[in-house]
């Protein structure tokens, strides 16, 4: 009772860029273990993959809204990212690439998200 009471605490204390570098940050990590297990663990690496493309799926349709505020350069950078990762994570799931472009890519933006007064990383 008390866990959850401070989880749903920690949550509401966190700024929405703390959440984005949070979540950047479970979702690398799924990452960095599915490029370390073995190539037949397909629904580890699958499952990995899949939350990434969904995490920028989501950030591209966000930036895709006329009423996102980010400037048009940055949103459309970042529609981007989103269609690269897409194809790029097809290119690992079929065993043509591997993780680390993926990873790189995440390990950027969560440099961009550190919350103030800490260098944190994936």
């Amino acid at each position: 009772m008390m866990l959850s009471a401070y989880s749903q605490a920690a949550t509401r204390a966190e700024t929405p860029r703390e959440m984005e570098y949070r979540l950047f940050g479970q979702v690398t990590r799924a990452l960095i273990h599915a490029s370390t297990v073995d190539p037949s663990d397909v629904k580890t690496r699958i499952d990995a993959l899949d939350w990434n493309r969904r995490l920028w799926s989501v950030l591209a349709t966000d930036c895709a809204d006329p009423s996102n505020q980010l400037n048009n350069p940055l949103r459309a950078q970042i529609i981007s990212i989103s269609l690269f990762v897409g194809r790029h994570s097809s290119a690992v799931m079929r065993g043509e690439e591997d993780f680390e472009t993926l990873i790189d890519i995440n390990r950027s933006i969560m440099q961009g998200l550190v919350p103030q007064g800490g260098q944190q990383a994936a």
